[in-house]
């Protein structure tokens, strides 16, 4: 067993891992390093708060410490490493002293004009006060006397006019004209930075408690200290003492610290060191009439390969076609603009019944959630009140005339996401989902549990991943999962007592693994796209069930969210989840095989690219090949959904309300 911190770390080291694989061009390998920086943030901002507040000093505690050492420790080689490499782009990181002199004046006007106005000063006195994620300079005579903190709004990395793909560090500059800065012209500077817990009590507040709540995440406690190398000891001492930390919780970096500004340069590169653009399908005659098409049959579609235009032409649709008369949708991490938010603007202004579960405590986005609340109060759109427990089921409802359809997805209804995750959409007029849907909505507007006939949500789902895990525990059975966190320790006991019992146990698992057995197998995916999708299929004595959904295995999403997990029950869709799910298992380009006690293995530089859009339809080529060539995944297409009760019948899709 791993902790779920210590499992999280591993796949940050997948990540880091990213940073050399011979088959990505050299600014997409060094974007991963931009990502790896910034996914250590997050863990030490939200994911190491239950061991810090509960475990410190513990070996457990230790490992997660060390883990995160090894890899800064890479991290810093690694960018080192790159330095040469870029160089043969034409891009150079230069120092200071290599600076000619009219640079130098440049410069040093640009740092009293744009740096220096915006720049804080603080003295020792305040150190607690030090602001997360924020860079530092600390400057003292003998004993520490200030910390300067670099204003956010100024790029860490600049460029260099005139000498085309040359950059200088901001920190750097701020070393070589210190006197604009501090009282002593000689002043030396070193660098420091501090991460603090910004966790938010997020299941007992409302719309109106979330300003206060948002403000006490200010005063979270420090729970990561970096310093530079070089850093005098006794200034990291006075430094650790003064924010409750303990020895081995500072840590000594090779500069440059906070390795997320390599992405100025990924992004600002030649074109040639990137990834060429994905050549996206779009589904033209849904784009033009999504109702129309999903008249004639359900629609599946995998993102980013099948275009998420898709998702954001039926919330258009929604909004302009006068038929329709009512909309529901929940919304997560929405963004600055997001086209289905602006949709469901559009829809109230035109007089259509329109509610939105707006999440509002979607960890780091819930200022923006507020701003968007806001939006939508003043434009017409009911905002229902949260339920005690999270919701992070995505659903988008529409009643058009005597019809109701339905988008079910496994991703957040934002335009980047839809670009870079790799996620499932279904459309439906399918009244067996579209009732649950409705329904859900409705008893989150009531503030009332839901109860659903044919999706699960809450801990029916996992009920629903035991029952049908124990099912499979036999020598013909054969479970697949993809998760991008599987920590339930029910579902988890249930996967090894099934694969014990003789069953095949395939786990698709992004990120999080807290248990492997020897008797599954356990994979891991990282590519050019986030996996994000999550899905699981059950073989049913040779006949195949598919469902699909939000959530990952995980006790807080069972017990302290609502998801939905739904069936894949058309043919095709079924036969399209099960190709992906077997394409993934095949993988030998972006996988890592995941072993017993925390091991892993990259499986690279294969032939099985699961992340290769030239497919059919855009899909990848070898989830399309799974098409013309025997699979050893039967696709009968026998129905999914509990035929126990009369609306599950085959003909009760053709009967309308």
């Amino acid at each position: 067993m791993q902790t779920p911190e210590l499992s999280w770390l591993r796949f940050n080291r997948r990540v880091l891992d990213q940073t050399r694989r011979p088959d990505f061009p050299v600014l997409e390998r060094l974007q991963f390093l931009a990502i790896w920086a910034s996914n250590l943030d997050e863990f030490f901002a939200a994911r190491i708060s239950r061991p810090f507040l509960e475990a410190r000093g513990t070996e457990t505690y230790r490992a997660l410490l060390g883990e995160v050492k090894e890899q800064t420790e890479l991290a810093s080689r690694i960018y080192r490493e790159f330095l040469p490499e870029l160089e043969t782009l034409g891009i150079r990181i230069i120092s200071v002293e290599e600076l000619t002199r009219e640079e130098r004046l440049y410069f040093g006007a640009f740092l009293a004009e744009e740096v220096a106005p915006k720049t804080d000063i603080i003295r020792v006195e305040a150190l607690r006060e030090v602001r997360s994620r924020a860079l530092y300079f600390a400057s003292g005579k003998g004993v520490l006397q200030y910390l300067i903190r670099l204003p956010a709004s100024v790029p860490r990395l600049l460029e260099i006019p005139g000498r085309d793909g040359a950059y200088v560090r901001l920190g750097e500059l701020l070393r070589l004209r210190a006197d604009l800065f501090l009282p002593a012209k000689d002043a030396r500077l070193h660098e420091l930075r501090v991460v603090r817990l910004a966790a938010i009590d997020q299941l007992r507040i409302d719309w109106d408690d979330l300003p206060a709540a948002l403000e006490s995440r200010l005063d979270g406690r420090v729970s990561h200290l970096e310093v530079e190398r070089a850093f005098p000891a006794h200034w990291a001492e006075s430094i650790r003492q003064a924010l409750g930390l303990e020895a081995e919780e500072v840590f000594h970096v090779v500069p440059p610290l906070d390795l997320r500004f390599v992405s100025t340069i990924a992004d600002n590169g030649p074109a040639t060191a990137k990834f060429e653009p994905l050549a996206t399908h779009r589904p033209n005659r849904f784009l033009d009439a999504p109702f129309d098409c999903v008249d004639e049959g359900d629609l599946l579609l995998f993102h980013p390969y099948q275009s998420y235009e898709a998702v954001e032409a039926f919330a258009r649709a929604a909004a302009a076609d006068p038929k329709v008369t009512a909309v529901r949708a929940t919304l997560y991490r929405v963004g600055e603009e997001n086209v289905l938010a602006q949709s469901l603007i559009a829809a109230a202004k035109a007089g259509k019944d329109v509610a939105v579960l707006l999440e509002a405590r979607a960890r780091f986005d819930e200022l923006n959630n507020m701003e968007w609340a806001l939006r939508f109060h003043n434009s017409g759109v009911r905002v229902l009140p949260l339920p005690e427990k999270k919701v992070h089921a995505k659903v988008y409802w529409v009643r058009r005339g005597e019809r109701e359809y339905v988008h079910l997805g496994t991703g957040n209804y934002n335009t980047n996401n839809g670009r870079l995750y790799t996620d499932l959409s279904l459309f439906t007029w399918d009244r067996r989902l579209t009732s649950d849907a409705k329904a859900f909505f409705d008893a989150l507007e009531n503030g009332a549990v839901p109860s659903l006939g044919h999706m699960r949500t809450g801990s029916g789902i996992r009920e629903l991943l035991v029952e049908r895990i124990h099912a499979e525990g036999n020598a013909r059975g054969h479970v697949i999962l993809k998760f991008n966190h599987l920590t339930d320790p029910e579902v988890l006991e249930a996967l090894d007592e099934a694969a014990r019992a003789g069953a095949r146990v395939d786990l698709l698992v992004r990120t999080t693994l807290t248990r492997v057995s020897p008797v599954m197998r356990a994979r891991s995916l990282v590519g050019r796209f986030l996996e994000h999708a999550r899905a699981a299929a059950f073989r049913r004595h040779g006949s195949w069930e598919v469902w699909a959904g939000s959530f990952d295995a995980m006790p807080r999403n069972f017990d302290r969210r609502y998801e939905l997990l739904f069936p894949v029950v058309d043919p095709r869709a079924k036969r399209t989840v099960l190709a992906e799910l077997q394409a993934q298992l095949r993988d030998d380009v972006n996988a890592f095989e995941l072993r017993e006690g925390g091991s892993q293995e990259p499986c690279w530089g294969g032939r099985v690219n699961a992340q290769q859009p030239d497919g059919h339809q855009g899909l990848p080529a070898a989830l399309q090949a799974t098409f013309e060539e025997d699979s050893p995944l039967p696709t009968s297409d026998s129905a999914v959904l509990d035929t126990r009760s009369p609306a599950a019948t085959p003909d009760s899709r053709t009967t309308l309300p």
